[in-house]
């Protein structure tokens, strides 16, 4: 091979290896976002014009909501007549305003909501009295109820039955020492269920804090929630609706602790230390944990939220946002990954409601006068975000997307200035 060749192939190389990493190099979020046209079969939202959900959530597809030997089988909760929060709010298909223009497409929630954080209105939904189960968006209600009632300050042990708690586990190990505050941010950004079972501890096991959950739900009018477990694993008789976590959220951030925890994207968590039964163990050191929300990474303007998912919930999502002074909740259940994932669902119905007049109505949360809460307590702002220690989230499409650009081009640079000082070289030879 002459040299003017072998400069040519280095050069066709080098360009060819920047422009494939530009156009590979990107993370999972940008993949997500493709076109329904990538689906293997036609998509197409959940119809509920029926009210199939009108009584009680879709049967379970496991034997999770099976009763306990000797324990009896919950009855579906009453549906309240007239319905709570307006008439209109009685149906059970998409409700929006009337003259207001259709809904966002590829949303596979079975039930939305989007509502008036501040004032209550609701601008749109669908199915929002539906009954569907809430998964860990449910620790909404534990946060709130413990929130109210444990010492922030006060410092525990994890047990080895925190560390065996079902599904999604932070991290707590026996012998490890967290302060309820450690133990909170644990449950609302990381959805650890160790952490839910460690609170629900100091509430009076999980049966205590099951009923002070419901019983909350219910002075908040939450009438289609019945809580079954404190982490939202699903068990019998479990329920919710949008209409009802939207409720549950937003009486959760008139508590500014969790207005602040939702919205926080890193925090240093403790670890524990060895097992003094295991000569082999090693003390286990502690950890940084994320905020699992991605909306609060992905969207301008995001307060954050809460994800859930089980086999039988699918994905479920509670989440808020401000704009231009407004701000909005949206809550789904029952949605799936595809076409777009939940947290984009959710960004569609946001800037769907945002585009709304600020008159827009189909119905209202209801106003609460509880012995918890002051009908006239304002509703927590999270605090202004330290720029300065502001961690970095996972992925931020838009500058990836520049970063490939650049790339893109530099290779193409690249190879024409290779190319092209090679053909000199060679004429001058």
């Amino acid at each position: 091979m002459s040299i003017r060749d072998l400069r040519l192939l280095v050069a066709l190389c080098l360009g060819s290896a920047l422009a494939i990493t530009a156009v590979t190099w990107g993370p999972a979020a940008t993949i997500s976002q493709a076109t329904p046209s990538t689906t293997t079969t036609p998509f197409s939202t959940p119809n509920t014009d029926s009210c199939p959900q009108k009584t009680k959530p879709p049967n379970p597809i496991d034997l999770s909501e099976v009763p306990e030997p000797g324990q009896p089988t919950p009855t579906p909760l009453a549906v309240p007549i007239p319905p709570v929060g307006g008439a209109r709010l009685g149906e059970c298909g998409v409700v929006i305003p009337r003259g207001a223009p259709p809904v966002p497409q590829d949303i596979s929630a079975t039930a939305w909501q989007v509502t008036d954080l501040d004032t209550g209105e609701v601008l749109a939904a669908k199915d929002p009295h539906g009954r569907y189960r809430p998964a860990s968006t449910i620790k909404v209600l534990l946060a709130t109820v413990a929130l109210r009632n444990l010492d922030l300050n006060k410092t525990v042990t994890g047990t080895q039955e925190d560390a065996n708690a079902d599904g999604t586990r932070v991290g707590i190990g026996p012998g490890g020492r967290y302060t309820n505050r450690q133990l909170m941010q644990a449950l609302i950004m990381a959805s650890g269920n160790d952490a839910a079972h460690a609170i629900a501890a100091q509430l009076g096991g999980d049966a205590g804090a099951v009923q002070k959950m419901n019983e909350l739900a219910k002075s908040l009018y939450a009438l289609d929630t019945r809580t079954a477990s404190p982490s939202g694993l699903d068990g019998p008789g479990m329920s919710t609706s949008a209409y009802d976590l939207t409720v549950l959220f937003r009486e959760a951030m008139t508590i500014p602790l969790f207005a602040e925890l939702i919205q926080t994207e890193e925090v240093d968590f403790p670890g524990f230390p060895k097992d003094p039964k295991d000569p082999d163990d090693k003390d286990h050191p502690g950890f940084l944990i994320a905020n699992d929300n991605h909306l609060l990474y992905n969207y301008e303007g995001a307060l954050g939220g809460k994800t859930g998912f089980t086999d039988d919930a699918r994905q479920t999502f509670v989440a808020a946002a401000q704009r231009d002074g407004r701000r909005l909740v949206v809550t789904l259940l029952k949605a799936d990954v595809r076409p777009l994932r939940p947290w984009e669902q959710a960004a569609r119905l946001l800037d769907y409601g945002f585009a709304l007049p600020t008159d827009s109505t189909v119905g209202k949360l209801p106003e609460i006068k509880s012995g918890s809460t002051k009908a006239t307590a304002g509703l927590a702002s999270p605090p202004p975000k330290d720029t300065d220690h502001e961690a970095q989230p996972a992925a931020e499409p838009g500058n990836h997307a520049d970063t490939r650009t650049l790339l893109l081009i530099g290779g193409l640079i690249l190879a024409l200035a290779l190319l092209f000082g090679a053909r000199r070289m060679s004429r001058r030879r």
